[in-house]
């Protein structure tokens, strides 16, 4: 059964080879952490090129006084969300590409031993409302959120029935994110149809 057409599986040869590195029982933990990390490297790379457009910012000077104009990413305003506790081994790899600091926010997320189900158990998404006070119950819709970010970038290594990775692109769906980019280094077909046909992010 092929896979949605919003989830993208990588060919690139280093990434291909890394991978088969990666899955050798003689692979020592270091190795793992570092071989996920250029792994994400690769990935993010991938992922940057289709999904960020370059917008003028301005002008500026080179060195010799040559006047050039100044280019930035577009959605400037993006976040990267890795999923505890495993995808913040992919951080640090996304983080380095980007071409200024971005926010890093946190999901936690368990699955429930009798109903299989994902849980929420942390979330650090912040939320900003103009008219509320201190005291107001913080609301989620989306059409008020102002803290937001337009793109999120959500992290996790590995996805197996793809019920934690849905869950979390809801959450962001919810928080007001307009688009959901996931990156994992290993999916099911299970996992790849849930996260892309099903909630309708994008792997």
């Amino acid at each position: 059964m092929p896979l949605p057409s919003n989830v993208h599986v990588s060919s690139h040869p280093c990434l291909q080879t890394k991978l088969s590195q990666l899955r050798s029982q003689s692979t020592s933990p270091r190795e793992t952490r570092d071989l996920v990390n250029e792994i994400a490297s690769i990935l993010g790379v991938e992922a940057f090129a289709s999904g960020l457009k370059l917008k003028s910012t301005g002008k500026d000077r080179t060195p010799l006084g040559v006047e050039y104009e100044t280019q930035g990413i577009d959605p400037a305003d993006l976040a990267l969300v890795p999923i505890l506790r495993s995808g913040l081994g992919m951080v640090e790899a996304l983080n380095s590409l980007l071409p200024t600091a971005v926010p890093i926010y946190h999901l936690g997320l368990f699955r429930d031993k009798m109903t299989l189900q994902p849980v929420e158990y942390y979330n650090n998404l912040p939320f900003h409302r103009s008219d509320l006070s201190p005291a107001s119950p913080a609301s989620l819709d989306p059409s008020i959120n102002t803290a937001a970010a337009s793109l999120a970038v959500l992290l996790d290594p590995i996805i197996a029935t793809g019920a934690t990775a849905e869950a979390a692109i809801h959450l962001l769906k919810d928080w007001g994110v307009k688009r959901v980019i996931m990156l994992s280094v290993l999916v099911s077909e299970e996992g790849g149809e849930a996260c892309g046909g099903g909630v309708g992010g994008g792997c």
